[in-house]
Protein backbone atom coordinates (compact mmCIF):
# COMPACT_ATOMS: atom_id res chain seq x y z
CA UNK A 1 0.00 0.00 0.00
CA UNK A 2 1.59 3.74 -1.04
CA UNK A 3 1.64 5.95 0.94
CA UNK A 4 -0.87 8.47 -1.40
CA UNK A 5 -3.73 6.86 0.97
CA UNK A 6 -4.50 10.18 2.29
CA UNK A 7 -6.80 10.82 -1.18
CA UNK A 8 -9.47 8.43 1.29
CA UNK A 9 -9.63 11.45 3.73
CA UNK A 10 -12.64 12.98 1.78
CA UNK A 11 -15.42 14.96 3.70
CA UNK A 12 -17.95 12.25 5.01
CA UNK A 13 -21.37 12.32 5.23
CA UNK A 14 -22.27 13.01 9.06
CA UNK A 15 -22.71 9.33 11.23
CA UNK A 16 -26.53 10.26 11.82
CA UNK A 17 -27.07 10.51 7.67
CA UNK A 18 -25.02 7.69 7.15
CA UNK A 19 -26.78 5.03 9.62
CA UNK A 20 -30.33 6.91 8.00
CA UNK A 21 -29.28 5.20 4.77
CA UNK A 22 -28.14 2.31 5.73
CA UNK A 23 -31.04 1.37 8.16
CA UNK A 24 -32.92 2.22 5.35
CA UNK A 25 -31.27 -0.04 2.53
CA UNK A 26 -29.52 2.35 0.04
CA UNK A 27 -26.45 2.08 1.12
CA UNK A 28 -25.76 -1.93 1.68
CA UNK A 29 -21.54 -2.04 1.66
CA UNK A 30 -21.37 -3.64 -1.52
CA UNK A 31 -18.47 -2.56 -4.30
CA UNK A 32 -19.67 -1.28 -7.38
CA UNK A 33 -18.11 -4.38 -8.93
CA UNK A 34 -20.53 -6.89 -7.22
CA UNK A 35 -23.05 -5.96 -9.94
CA UNK A 36 -20.22 -8.18 -12.26
CA UNK A 37 -20.25 -10.93 -9.64
CA UNK A 38 -24.18 -11.36 -9.96
CA UNK A 39 -24.44 -11.35 -13.77
CA UNK A 40 -21.65 -13.97 -13.72
CA UNK A 41 -23.76 -16.20 -11.52
CA UNK A 42 -26.69 -15.06 -13.26
CA UNK A 43 -26.13 -15.11 -17.34
CA UNK A 44 -22.37 -15.32 -17.45
CA UNK A 45 -22.61 -15.84 -21.24
CA UNK A 46 -25.03 -12.92 -21.90
CA UNK A 47 -23.97 -9.42 -24.05
CA UNK A 48 -22.47 -6.79 -21.74
CA UNK A 49 -20.80 -4.72 -24.07
CA UNK A 50 -20.76 -4.59 -28.19
CA UNK A 51 -17.95 -2.51 -29.54
CA UNK A 52 -17.53 -2.35 -33.30
CA UNK A 53 -17.13 -5.99 -33.93
CA UNK A 54 -16.36 -7.13 -30.71
CA UNK A 55 -18.50 -8.88 -28.32
CA UNK A 56 -17.76 -9.61 -24.45
CA UNK A 57 -20.07 -11.66 -22.40
CA UNK A 58 -20.19 -10.92 -18.71
CA UNK A 59 -17.99 -13.81 -17.87
CA UNK A 60 -15.60 -11.89 -20.27
CA UNK A 61 -15.98 -8.69 -18.57
CA UNK A 62 -15.50 -9.80 -15.29
CA UNK A 63 -12.00 -11.85 -16.02
CA UNK A 64 -10.57 -9.27 -18.09
CA UNK A 65 -11.33 -7.05 -15.35
CA UNK A 66 -9.63 -9.29 -12.85
CA UNK A 67 -6.64 -10.27 -14.76
CA UNK A 68 -5.72 -6.35 -15.22
CA UNK A 69 -6.22 -6.22 -11.30
CA UNK A 70 -3.87 -8.75 -10.26
CA UNK A 71 -1.39 -7.70 -12.70
CA UNK A 72 -1.56 -3.73 -11.62
CA UNK A 73 -1.26 -5.71 -7.98
CA UNK A 74 1.99 -7.54 -8.58
CA UNK A 75 2.97 -4.23 -9.81
CA UNK A 76 2.51 -2.89 -6.50
CA UNK A 77 -0.77 -0.90 -6.96
CA UNK A 78 -3.61 -1.59 -5.03
CA UNK A 79 -5.75 0.69 -2.01
CA UNK A 80 -5.00 4.48 -1.51
CA UNK A 81 -3.43 4.60 -5.24
CA UNK A 82 -4.29 6.74 -8.05
CA UNK A 83 -4.74 6.83 -11.63
CA UNK A 84 -5.74 8.90 -14.71
CA UNK A 85 -7.41 7.50 -17.38
CA UNK A 86 -8.39 8.79 -20.56
CA UNK A 87 -9.68 6.45 -23.04
CA UNK A 88 -12.48 6.78 -25.81
CA UNK A 89 -15.80 4.97 -26.33
CA UNK A 90 -14.45 1.47 -26.55
CA UNK A 91 -14.69 -1.42 -24.35
CA UNK A 92 -11.70 -1.02 -22.75
CA UNK A 93 -12.82 1.71 -20.83
CA UNK A 94 -15.23 -0.55 -18.59
CA UNK A 95 -12.61 -3.38 -18.27
CA UNK A 96 -10.23 -0.91 -17.14
CA UNK A 97 -12.79 0.78 -14.53
CA UNK A 98 -13.81 -2.36 -13.13
CA UNK A 99 -10.39 -3.62 -13.36
CA UNK A 100 -9.26 -0.60 -11.27
CA UNK A 101 -12.26 -0.86 -8.57
CA UNK A 102 -11.30 -4.55 -8.06
CA UNK A 103 -7.57 -3.38 -7.37
CA UNK A 104 -8.90 -0.23 -5.15
CA UNK A 105 -7.14 2.08 -7.44
CA UNK A 106 -9.22 5.32 -7.73
CA UNK A 107 -9.40 6.66 -11.23
CA UNK A 108 -9.90 10.45 -12.35
CA UNK A 109 -11.61 9.52 -15.85
CA UNK A 110 -10.66 12.05 -18.22
CA UNK A 111 -13.25 13.18 -21.11
CA UNK A 112 -11.26 11.84 -24.60
CA UNK A 113 -11.70 15.45 -25.98
CA UNK A 114 -10.03 16.75 -22.86
CA UNK A 115 -5.99 17.94 -23.58
CA UNK A 116 -3.13 19.10 -22.23
CA UNK A 117 -4.39 21.42 -19.44
CA UNK A 118 -6.78 19.39 -18.40
CA UNK A 119 -4.64 16.30 -17.89
CA UNK A 120 -1.83 18.30 -16.27
CA UNK A 121 -4.92 19.84 -13.95
CA UNK A 122 -6.03 16.45 -12.76
CA UNK A 123 -2.47 14.87 -12.35
CA UNK A 124 -1.48 17.82 -9.80
CA UNK A 125 -4.63 17.21 -7.77
CA UNK A 126 -4.19 13.23 -7.27
CA UNK A 127 -1.05 12.48 -7.84
CA UNK A 128 -1.16 9.29 -10.10
CA UNK A 129 0.94 6.22 -9.84
CA UNK A 130 -0.61 4.84 -13.05
CA UNK A 131 -2.12 6.87 -16.56
CA UNK A 132 -4.14 5.00 -18.93
CA UNK A 133 -4.58 6.17 -22.37
CA UNK A 134 -5.05 5.65 -26.05
CA UNK A 135 -2.42 6.25 -28.82
CA UNK A 136 -6.02 7.43 -30.69
CA UNK A 137 -5.55 11.30 -28.79
CA UNK A 138 -3.71 13.35 -30.53
CA UNK A 139 -1.16 13.86 -27.75
CA UNK A 140 -0.09 10.36 -27.71
CA UNK A 141 0.52 9.58 -31.33
CA UNK A 142 4.17 10.31 -31.03
CA UNK A 143 6.65 9.63 -28.87
CA UNK A 144 8.59 12.69 -29.31
CA UNK A 145 5.01 14.56 -28.44
CA UNK A 146 3.97 12.97 -25.18
CA UNK A 147 7.03 12.42 -23.36
CA UNK A 148 7.11 15.98 -21.90
CA UNK A 149 3.36 15.46 -20.94
CA UNK A 150 4.12 12.10 -18.86
CA UNK A 151 7.01 13.50 -17.28
CA UNK A 152 4.56 16.12 -15.75
CA UNK A 153 1.91 13.74 -15.21
CA UNK A 154 4.73 11.67 -13.51
CA UNK A 155 2.76 8.62 -13.41
CA UNK A 156 5.26 5.50 -12.19
CA UNK A 157 3.42 3.43 -14.95
CA UNK A 158 2.05 4.28 -18.50
CA UNK A 159 -0.30 1.96 -20.49
CA UNK A 160 -1.25 3.26 -23.56
CA UNK A 161 -4.22 1.50 -25.73
CA UNK A 162 -2.71 0.62 -29.68
CA UNK A 163 0.63 -0.13 -28.12
CA UNK A 164 2.11 -3.21 -29.22
CA UNK A 165 4.76 -3.34 -26.46
CA UNK A 166 4.77 -4.67 -23.33
CA UNK A 167 3.45 -1.66 -21.80
CA UNK A 168 0.34 -1.78 -24.24
CA UNK A 169 -2.88 -2.06 -22.61
CA UNK A 170 -3.63 -4.86 -24.67
CA UNK A 171 -0.81 -6.79 -23.50
CA UNK A 172 -1.86 -6.22 -19.97
CA UNK A 173 -5.67 -7.37 -20.55
CA UNK A 174 -4.46 -10.49 -22.23
CA UNK A 175 -4.22 -14.03 -21.26
CA UNK A 176 -1.07 -14.25 -20.76
CA UNK A 177 -0.14 -16.31 -17.12
CA UNK A 178 -3.64 -16.10 -17.15
CA UNK A 179 -4.43 -18.65 -13.70
CA UNK A 180 -1.91 -16.41 -12.02
CA UNK A 181 -2.75 -13.16 -14.02
CA UNK A 182 -6.26 -14.10 -12.78
CA UNK A 183 -5.45 -13.79 -8.73
CA UNK A 184 -7.04 -10.59 -7.46
CA UNK A 185 -5.40 -8.66 -4.70
CA UNK A 186 -5.79 -9.99 -1.51
CA UNK A 187 -7.19 -7.09 0.80
CA UNK A 188 -9.73 -6.38 -2.25
CA UNK A 189 -11.59 -3.08 -3.57
CA UNK A 190 -11.28 -0.19 -0.75
CA UNK A 191 -13.83 -0.78 1.72
CA UNK A 192 -17.67 0.53 0.58
CA UNK A 193 -17.71 3.83 2.35
CA UNK A 194 -14.57 5.19 0.85
CA UNK A 195 -13.73 6.50 -2.47
CA UNK A 196 -14.42 4.38 -5.59
CA UNK A 197 -13.18 6.90 -8.02
CA UNK A 198 -12.95 10.52 -9.01
CA UNK A 199 -16.17 12.38 -11.21
CA UNK A 200 -15.62 15.44 -12.99
CA UNK A 201 -17.73 18.02 -12.20
CA UNK A 202 -19.76 19.69 -15.24
CA UNK A 203 -19.19 23.33 -14.59
CA UNK A 204 -19.24 24.92 -17.99
CA UNK A 205 -16.11 27.61 -17.20
CA UNK A 206 -12.66 26.64 -15.87
CA UNK A 207 -10.93 23.00 -15.15
CA UNK A 208 -13.50 20.74 -13.94
CA UNK A 209 -13.24 19.81 -9.68
CA UNK A 210 -13.03 16.32 -9.11
CA UNK A 211 -15.67 14.89 -7.07
CA UNK A 212 -15.38 11.79 -4.41
CA UNK A 213 -17.92 9.25 -5.18
CA UNK A 214 -17.90 5.94 -2.55
CA UNK A 215 -19.15 2.52 -3.77
CA UNK A 216 -22.40 2.83 -1.26
CA UNK A 217 -23.37 6.39 -2.79
CA UNK A 218 -22.93 5.73 -6.25
CA UNK A 219 -24.36 2.04 -6.59
CA UNK A 220 -27.67 3.55 -4.71
CA UNK A 221 -27.71 6.12 -7.25
CA UNK A 222 -27.41 3.10 -10.13
CA UNK A 223 -29.75 1.11 -8.22
CA UNK A 224 -32.85 3.27 -8.31
CA UNK A 225 -32.27 4.75 -11.28
CA UNK A 226 -32.80 1.19 -12.34
CA UNK A 227 -35.95 1.57 -10.63
CA UNK A 228 -37.42 4.18 -12.06
CA UNK A 229 -36.11 3.62 -15.55
CA UNK A 230 -37.39 -0.08 -15.97
CA UNK A 231 -34.00 -1.07 -16.92
CA UNK A 232 -34.10 -5.41 -17.05
CA UNK A 233 -32.25 -8.10 -19.16
CA UNK A 234 -33.77 -6.97 -21.88
CA UNK A 235 -32.01 -3.18 -21.96
CA UNK A 236 -29.74 -2.70 -24.94
CA UNK A 237 -28.03 0.77 -24.79
CA UNK A 238 -26.54 2.92 -26.75
CA UNK A 239 -23.82 4.51 -25.24
CA UNK A 240 -23.21 7.55 -27.42
CA UNK A 241 -22.36 10.21 -25.18
CA UNK A 242 -19.05 10.41 -23.77
CA UNK A 243 -18.84 6.61 -21.37
CA UNK A 244 -16.96 8.92 -18.66
CA UNK A 245 -19.78 11.36 -18.04
CA UNK A 246 -22.11 10.52 -15.30
CA UNK A 247 -25.30 10.67 -17.35
CA UNK A 248 -24.29 7.72 -19.53
CA UNK A 249 -22.01 6.23 -16.71
CA UNK A 250 -24.81 6.13 -14.11
CA UNK A 251 -28.49 7.55 -14.87
CA UNK A 252 -28.62 4.60 -15.14
CA UNK A 253 -25.87 4.56 -18.15
CA UNK A 254 -23.93 1.57 -18.74
CA UNK A 255 -23.61 0.62 -14.86
CA UNK A 256 -27.09 0.57 -14.75
CA UNK A 257 -27.44 -1.57 -17.51
CA UNK A 258 -24.45 -3.81 -16.10
CA UNK A 259 -26.37 -3.94 -13.08
CA UNK A 260 -29.15 -5.00 -15.00
CA UNK A 261 -28.26 -7.80 -16.78
CA UNK A 262 -28.45 -5.88 -20.15
CA UNK A 263 -26.06 -4.59 -23.11
CA UNK A 264 -24.39 -1.84 -23.68
CA UNK A 265 -23.64 -0.95 -27.39
CA UNK A 266 -21.01 1.53 -28.03
CA UNK A 267 -21.17 4.44 -29.93
CA UNK A 268 -17.99 6.47 -31.22
CA UNK A 269 -19.97 9.94 -31.31
CA UNK A 270 -23.48 10.67 -30.69
CA UNK A 271 -24.23 12.02 -34.29
CA UNK A 272 -26.85 10.37 -36.30
CA UNK A 273 -24.59 8.52 -39.29
CA UNK A 274 -22.84 6.68 -36.45
CA UNK A 275 -26.25 6.46 -34.21
CA UNK A 276 -29.14 5.35 -36.79
CA UNK A 277 -26.75 2.46 -37.84
CA UNK A 278 -26.16 1.24 -34.40
CA UNK A 279 -29.52 1.59 -33.33
CA UNK A 280 -31.04 -0.57 -36.57
CA UNK A 281 -28.34 -2.96 -36.42
CA UNK A 282 -28.53 -4.23 -32.29
CA UNK A 283 -31.77 -3.24 -31.84
CA UNK A 284 -30.96 -0.66 -29.64
CA UNK A 285 -34.32 0.43 -27.27
CA UNK A 286 -32.79 3.26 -24.79
CA UNK A 287 -29.94 5.84 -25.31
CA UNK A 288 -29.72 9.04 -23.65
CA UNK A 289 -28.36 13.02 -25.71
CA UNK A 290 -27.98 16.07 -24.46
CA UNK A 291 -29.86 18.70 -26.37
CA UNK A 292 -27.34 19.56 -29.18
CA UNK A 293 -27.15 16.51 -30.38
CA UNK A 294 -31.11 16.07 -30.13
CA UNK A 295 -31.66 18.77 -32.86
CA UNK A 296 -29.15 16.99 -35.07
CA UNK A 297 -31.29 13.71 -34.38
CA UNK A 298 -34.51 15.50 -35.21
CA UNK A 299 -32.87 17.03 -38.80
CA UNK A 300 -31.50 13.76 -40.14
CA UNK A 301 -35.06 11.99 -38.72
CA UNK A 302 -37.31 14.79 -40.49
CA UNK A 303 -35.00 14.93 -43.66
CA UNK A 304 -35.42 11.27 -44.19
CA UNK A 305 -37.54 8.90 -43.61
CA UNK A 306 -35.67 6.00 -44.32
CA UNK A 307 -33.27 7.19 -41.44
CA UNK A 308 -36.39 7.20 -39.15
CA UNK A 309 -37.02 3.51 -40.17
CA UNK A 310 -33.75 2.77 -38.57
CA UNK A 311 -34.99 3.90 -34.86
CA UNK A 312 -37.90 1.46 -35.18
CA UNK A 313 -36.75 -0.46 -31.50
CA UNK A 314 -35.70 2.79 -29.70
CA UNK A 315 -38.38 2.93 -27.01
CA UNK A 316 -36.92 5.75 -24.76
CA UNK A 317 -34.63 8.14 -25.40
CA UNK A 318 -33.05 9.95 -22.34
CA UNK A 319 -32.28 14.28 -22.57
CA UNK A 320 -30.36 15.82 -19.92
CA UNK A 321 -26.97 17.70 -19.20
CA UNK A 322 -28.69 20.79 -20.35
CA UNK A 323 -31.87 22.95 -20.54
CA UNK A 324 -34.17 21.08 -23.39
CA UNK A 325 -36.10 23.55 -24.41
CA UNK A 326 -40.29 22.30 -24.55
CA UNK A 327 -40.48 23.52 -28.92
CA UNK A 328 -37.63 20.45 -29.25
CA UNK A 329 -38.70 18.52 -26.66
CA UNK A 330 -42.54 17.88 -27.99
CA UNK A 331 -40.75 17.08 -32.11
CA UNK A 332 -39.15 14.06 -30.25
CA UNK A 333 -42.20 11.54 -30.43
CA UNK A 334 -43.62 12.52 -33.63
CA UNK A 335 -40.14 12.31 -35.13
CA UNK A 336 -38.34 9.99 -33.66
CA UNK A 337 -41.06 7.72 -32.68
CA UNK A 338 -39.96 7.05 -28.81
CA UNK A 339 -40.87 8.29 -25.42
CA UNK A 340 -39.01 11.07 -24.12
CA UNK A 341 -37.41 10.95 -20.21
CA UNK A 342 -36.11 13.98 -19.10
CA UNK A 343 -33.30 13.98 -16.80
CA UNK A 344 -31.74 16.73 -14.56
CA UNK A 345 -29.01 16.07 -12.67
CA UNK A 346 -25.27 16.23 -11.53
CA UNK A 347 -21.85 14.49 -11.12
CA UNK A 348 -22.32 15.67 -7.28
CA UNK A 349 -25.29 13.62 -6.63
CA UNK A 350 -28.83 15.12 -7.02
CA UNK A 351 -30.56 13.44 -10.29
CA UNK A 352 -33.95 14.41 -11.54
CA UNK A 353 -36.55 12.17 -13.65
CA UNK A 354 -39.50 12.56 -15.49
CA UNK A 355 -41.36 9.01 -14.82
CA UNK A 356 -42.28 6.65 -17.74
CA UNK A 357 -46.11 6.86 -16.47
CA UNK A 358 -46.19 10.71 -16.20
CA UNK A 359 -48.58 12.74 -18.58
CA UNK A 360 -46.94 14.89 -21.65
CA UNK A 361 -47.14 17.95 -19.80
CA UNK A 362 -44.71 16.86 -16.82
CA UNK A 363 -42.52 15.29 -19.46
CA UNK A 364 -42.34 17.97 -21.96
CA UNK A 365 -42.27 20.70 -19.63
CA UNK A 366 -40.02 19.61 -16.57
CA UNK A 367 -37.18 18.39 -15.92
CA UNK A 368 -38.91 15.72 -13.41
CA UNK A 369 -38.47 15.38 -9.61
CA UNK A 370 -35.86 13.91 -7.52
CA UNK A 371 -35.28 10.20 -7.13
CA UNK A 372 -34.81 9.60 -3.89
CA UNK A 373 -36.89 9.25 -0.86
CA UNK A 374 -34.41 10.91 1.08
CA UNK A 375 -33.29 13.73 -1.66
CA UNK A 376 -33.91 16.82 0.57
CA UNK A 377 -34.39 19.66 -1.90
CA UNK A 378 -34.38 23.49 -0.78
CA UNK A 379 -35.07 26.01 -3.51
CA UNK A 380 -34.27 29.65 -2.01
CA UNK A 381 -34.08 33.39 -2.66
CA UNK A 382 -30.90 35.49 -2.63
CA UNK A 383 -32.05 36.10 0.79
CA UNK A 384 -31.56 32.46 2.12
CA UNK A 385 -35.04 31.89 2.81
CA UNK A 386 -37.56 29.65 0.87
CA UNK A 387 -39.65 30.34 -2.22
CA UNK A 388 -43.43 29.53 -2.63
CA UNK A 389 -44.32 27.04 -5.00
CA UNK A 390 -43.75 28.42 -8.66
CA UNK A 391 -41.39 30.79 -8.24
CA UNK A 392 -37.94 30.76 -9.07
CA UNK A 393 -34.93 30.32 -6.57
CA UNK A 394 -31.20 28.66 -5.91
CA UNK A 395 -31.43 24.59 -5.46
CA UNK A 396 -29.89 23.14 -2.78
CA UNK A 397 -29.51 19.93 -1.92
CA UNK A 398 -27.98 17.02 0.14
CA UNK A 399 -29.34 13.16 0.42
CA UNK A 400 -27.32 9.57 0.33
CA UNK A 401 -25.92 10.01 -2.91
CA UNK A 402 -25.22 13.89 -2.87
CA UNK A 403 -21.50 14.33 -2.45
CA UNK A 404 -20.23 16.49 0.80
CA UNK A 405 -17.26 18.30 -0.45
CA UNK A 406 -14.78 18.48 -3.82
CA UNK A 407 -11.57 17.40 -3.11
CA UNK A 408 -8.70 19.36 -1.85
CA UNK A 409 -10.90 22.55 -2.05
CA UNK A 410 -11.87 24.08 1.37
CA UNK A 411 -12.39 27.72 -0.21
CA UNK A 412 -14.94 26.79 -3.08
CA UNK A 413 -16.90 24.12 -0.47
CA UNK A 414 -17.11 26.75 1.94
CA UNK A 415 -19.11 28.69 -0.64
CA UNK A 416 -21.22 25.91 -1.79
CA UNK A 417 -22.19 23.68 1.11
CA UNK A 418 -23.89 25.59 4.04
CA UNK A 419 -23.80 24.69 7.59
CA UNK A 420 -25.93 22.06 6.72
CA UNK A 421 -24.33 20.03 4.26
CA UNK A 422 -26.72 21.21 2.07
CA UNK A 423 -25.02 21.53 -1.50
CA UNK A 424 -25.58 24.74 -4.09
CA UNK A 425 -25.46 23.55 -7.54
CA UNK A 426 -25.95 27.24 -8.92
CA UNK A 427 -28.98 26.07 -10.72
CA UNK A 428 -32.19 28.71 -10.75
CA UNK A 429 -35.38 26.27 -10.42
CA UNK A 430 -39.06 26.46 -10.34
CA UNK A 431 -40.63 23.51 -8.02
CA UNK A 432 -44.03 22.89 -8.42
CA UNK A 433 -47.00 21.53 -5.96
CA UNK A 434 -45.75 17.54 -6.64
CA UNK A 435 -42.19 18.28 -6.09
CA UNK A 436 -41.55 18.64 -10.38
CA UNK A 437 -38.47 20.82 -11.38
CA UNK A 438 -38.23 22.98 -14.15
CA UNK A 439 -34.79 24.51 -15.06
CA UNK A 440 -34.74 28.41 -15.56
CA UNK A 441 -31.43 29.41 -15.81
CA UNK A 442 -28.08 29.49 -13.39
CA UNK A 443 -27.22 31.70 -11.24
CA UNK A 444 -23.96 32.92 -13.01
CA UNK A 445 -26.32 32.74 -16.30
CA UNK A 446 -27.72 35.83 -15.76
CA UNK A 447 -27.67 39.11 -17.21
CA UNK A 448 -28.45 42.33 -15.44
CA UNK A 449 -29.54 44.33 -18.09
CA UNK A 450 -29.62 48.23 -16.40
CA UNK A 451 -31.16 46.45 -12.96
CA UNK A 452 -33.53 44.02 -15.42
CA UNK A 453 -32.85 40.61 -14.67
CA UNK A 454 -32.45 38.11 -17.31
CA UNK A 455 -32.34 34.41 -17.13
CA UNK A 456 -31.02 33.44 -20.86
CA UNK A 457 -33.05 29.92 -20.45
CA UNK A 458 -35.98 31.41 -20.84
CA UNK A 459 -34.88 33.62 -23.34
CA UNK A 460 -33.33 30.28 -25.54
CA UNK A 461 -36.20 28.73 -25.15
CA UNK A 462 -38.41 31.10 -26.74
CA UNK A 463 -36.45 31.48 -30.00
CA UNK A 464 -35.86 27.52 -30.05
CA UNK A 465 -39.68 28.00 -31.18
CA UNK A 466 -38.85 29.73 -34.16
CA UNK A 467 -39.31 26.89 -36.89
CA UNK A 468 -36.07 28.19 -38.65
CA UNK A 469 -34.00 27.93 -35.72
CA UNK A 470 -31.96 24.79 -34.23
CA UNK A 471 -29.91 25.91 -31.42
CA UNK A 472 -29.64 29.31 -29.49
CA UNK A 473 -26.94 30.77 -26.70
CA UNK A 474 -27.97 34.29 -24.76
CA UNK A 475 -24.75 35.77 -23.06
CA UNK A 476 -23.89 38.78 -21.90
CA UNK A 477 -22.02 41.57 -23.74
CA UNK A 478 -20.16 44.68 -21.61
CA UNK A 479 -22.54 48.01 -22.12
CA UNK A 480 -21.23 51.38 -20.80
CA UNK A 481 -24.72 52.60 -20.38
CA UNK A 482 -26.74 49.31 -19.32
CA UNK A 483 -23.72 47.72 -17.32
CA UNK A 484 -24.44 44.55 -19.74
CA UNK A 485 -27.04 44.39 -23.00
CA UNK A 486 -27.60 40.83 -24.47
CA UNK A 487 -26.26 38.99 -27.26
CA UNK A 488 -28.68 35.87 -29.04
CA UNK A 489 -26.10 33.64 -31.15
CA UNK A 490 -28.39 31.57 -33.41
CA UNK A 491 -28.35 28.62 -35.06
CA UNK A 492 -30.70 28.71 -38.25
CA UNK A 493 -31.68 27.24 -41.17
CA UNK A 494 -33.10 30.33 -43.39
CA UNK A 495 -29.66 32.15 -44.15
CA UNK A 496 -31.86 35.46 -44.82
CA UNK A 497 -33.40 35.49 -40.93
CA UNK A 498 -33.22 38.96 -39.92
CA UNK A 499 -32.94 40.33 -36.21
CA UNK A 500 -36.20 42.26 -36.82
CA UNK A 501 -38.12 39.19 -37.77
CA UNK A 502 -36.63 37.45 -34.51
CA UNK A 503 -37.73 40.59 -32.31
CA UNK A 504 -41.22 40.64 -33.74
CA UNK A 505 -41.18 36.92 -33.30
CA UNK A 506 -40.29 37.13 -29.48
CA UNK A 507 -42.96 40.11 -28.60
CA UNK A 508 -45.77 38.09 -30.48
CA UNK A 509 -44.45 35.22 -27.55
CA UNK A 510 -45.23 37.61 -25.24
CA UNK A 511 -41.20 38.09 -24.17
CA UNK A 512 -41.05 41.31 -22.71
CA UNK A 513 -39.00 44.05 -24.35
CA UNK A 514 -36.29 44.07 -21.74
CA UNK A 515 -35.35 40.37 -22.54
CA UNK A 516 -35.25 41.03 -26.31
CA UNK A 517 -31.67 40.63 -27.55
CA UNK A 518 -29.63 43.34 -28.62
CA UNK A 519 -27.94 41.54 -31.28
CA UNK A 520 -27.89 38.73 -32.87
CA UNK A 521 -25.38 36.89 -34.05
CA UNK A 522 -25.55 33.45 -36.49
CA UNK A 523 -22.74 30.92 -36.67
CA UNK A 524 -22.43 27.53 -38.25
CA UNK A 525 -22.68 25.64 -34.80
CA UNK A 526 -22.62 26.87 -31.12
CA UNK A 527 -19.16 26.22 -29.54
CA UNK A 528 -19.17 23.52 -27.02
CA UNK A 529 -17.56 22.29 -23.87
CA UNK A 530 -16.04 18.86 -23.08
CA UNK A 531 -19.08 17.83 -21.48
CA UNK A 532 -21.42 18.78 -24.15
CA UNK A 533 -22.39 22.21 -23.13
CA UNK A 534 -22.95 25.19 -24.92
CA UNK A 535 -19.62 26.98 -24.58
CA UNK A 536 -21.05 30.21 -22.89
CA UNK A 537 -17.53 31.32 -21.76
CA UNK A 538 -16.30 31.34 -25.26
CA UNK A 539 -19.34 33.08 -26.86
CA UNK A 540 -19.04 35.90 -23.93
CA UNK A 541 -15.28 36.15 -24.90
CA UNK A 542 -16.11 36.85 -28.46
CA UNK A 543 -18.15 39.17 -28.54
CA UNK A 544 -15.73 41.00 -26.09
CA UNK A 545 -12.98 41.11 -28.21
CA UNK A 546 -15.18 42.53 -30.98
CA UNK A 547 -16.95 45.14 -29.32
CA UNK A 548 -13.25 46.44 -27.93
CA UNK A 549 -11.53 46.38 -31.46
CA UNK A 550 -15.10 47.99 -32.47
CA UNK A 551 -15.70 45.50 -34.95
CA UNK A 552 -18.09 43.07 -36.27
CA UNK A 553 -18.07 39.60 -35.10
CA UNK A 554 -17.06 37.48 -38.37
CA UNK A 555 -19.97 34.88 -38.50
CA UNK A 556 -19.33 31.32 -39.80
Amino acid sequence: MSDSRRFLLYTRWPAELANQYRAKGYWRGEPLTAMLARQCELAPDAEAILCGERRFSYRELDAASSRLAGRLARHGLGVGDTALVQLPNVAEFYLVFFALLKAGIAPVNALFSHNRLELVSYAEQIKPRLFIGSLAHGLFASGERHSDLLRVIGAELVLLDGDAGELGLAHWLSDLARSEALALPAHGPTPADEVAFFQLSGGSTGTPKLIPRTHDDYLYSVRRSNEICELGPHTRYLCALPAPHNFPLSSPGALGVFEAGGTVVLAPDPSPISCFPLIARHRVNLTSLVPPAVSLWLQAAEADSAARTQLESLALLQVGGAKLGEAVASKIGPLLGCRLQQVFGMAEGLVNYTRLSDPDEKIIYTQGRPMSPDDEVRILDEAGNPVAPGQPGALHTRGPYTFRGYYQSPAHNARVFDSEGFYCSGDLVVQDAEGYLTVVGRQKDQINRGGEKIAAEEVENQLLHHPAITHAALVSMPDSAMGEKSCAFIVSTDPALKPLALRKFLRERGVADFKLPDRFEALDALPMTAVGKIDKQGLRARIAHAIAANQPLTTA
